[in-house]
């Protein structure tokens, strides 16, 4: 087998499972459809070669040892761990993990984190005066314990460095990451068979975002507010005024407003804006429809609509939004 990708994951004490697990199997399927042409080679590594016991209680054996690992890595793989605190989890930092990513880092050609993983990162200086995301609910003590570091706690992963750094979000977003690796090295056709195999999109139908508009809003307590948050995702494209939305309730648009408001913390008008503007930027990301064809198809209406819409929610224009998630094929 070639190794043109010779895969090294950092393993330690208590590091999240599936950040593991998940995008080694990622790789090992785009092996076997490939008929082992992908050429990658995944190999664990920890402070000392041996059994290491993850968060979920089962146990790895590291292959190699972190002094043993040599210069020879095409990717460099760092996931995270988590201390649980009365206030949340609070991301770990190994001073151990650290000062070998620093070391390592410069010899590979690619490095990456999954999940908390990129505290990691930022603690050995490889993410200052760069772009970065990680799980949500640690985002914000990345970003104050690295103010160098632009966090965005929304998207899936963020590809910098002229696509030698990248940093993933939380937990099952590691296969999301890790298919994206794949479609780079390989090629999307390979990158699909892959995502087929796992049964699951090779973009996620949120797009870039960790949650989609339904998920980011607590369920409601009336069940026919989430009957209507449903209907309205897929009728995307139909009046959706807080008229139009009132009578379809059978109540008065008065009445309507204060109880969607109460339910799900947002205007109607603000919350179809949101779920139309999240369609919107999947079309920006995975088509090269033109702007106003975009528009039209979310409901949005125009480009200039869509362009004001990008604003309030994203606070940037749909064509620097494409600029930067376009995903082209392999």
């Amino acid at each position: 087998m070639p190794l043109a990708h010779r895969v090294v994951i950092a393993v330690f004490p208590d590091v999240d499972l599936l950040d593991v697990t998940g995008p080694a199997e990622v790789f090992s399927l785009a092996n076997r459809e490939t008929a082992g042409r992908a050429g990658y080679r995944v190999r664990l590594a920890g402070p000392v070669a041996g059994e290491v016991r993850t968060s979920a209680g089962v146990r790895l054996v590291t292959d190699v040892a972190f002094d043993d690992v040599g210069e020879e890595v095409d990717t460099l793989l760092v996931p995270g761990a988590v201390d649980m605190t009365g206030d949340g989890p609070v991301a770990r930092i190994d001073g151990e993990v650290v000062a070998w990513v620093k070391e390592t880092a410069p010899h590979a050609r690619r490095v990456a984190s999954v999940c908390v993983g990129a505290h990691l990162l930022a603690a050995a200086g490889l993410l200052d005066g760069r772009i970065a995301t990680t799980h949500w609910s640690t985002a914000a003590q990345l970003a104050a314990d690295h103010p160098a570091v632009t966090v965005d706690p929304d998207p899936i992963f963020v590809r910098t460095d002229r696509g030698r750094l990248w940093t993933g979000a939380g937990i099952s977003a590691c296969l999301d990451l890790a298919l994206a690796l794949v479609a780079e090295d390989v090629g999307e056709q390979t990158a699909l068979a892959v995502a087929r195999q796992l049964v699951m999109y090779l973009k996620r139908q949120g797009g870039q975002s960790q949650f989609s508009v339904p998920l980011s809003r607590p369920a409601a307590g009336r069940r026919d507010i989430d009957e209507l948050r449903l209907w309205i995702a897929d009728h995307l494209d139909a009046d959706l005024s807080a008229s139009a939305l009132a009578a379809r309730m059978c109540l008065s648009e008065r009445h309507f407003a204060r109880v969607f408001a109460q339910e799900t913390g947002s205007t109607p008008a603000a919350y179809v804006e949101a779920a139309r503007v999240e369609v919107a930027r999947r079309l920006l990301e995975t088509t090269d429809c033109p702007l106003d064809q975009v528009a039209a198809a979310t409901g949005l209406g125009s480009a200039q609509t869509l362009h004001r819409a990008f604003r309030r929610q994203l606070a940037t224009t749909p064509a620097a939004y494409r600029r930067r998630f376009r995903t082209q094929a392999g």
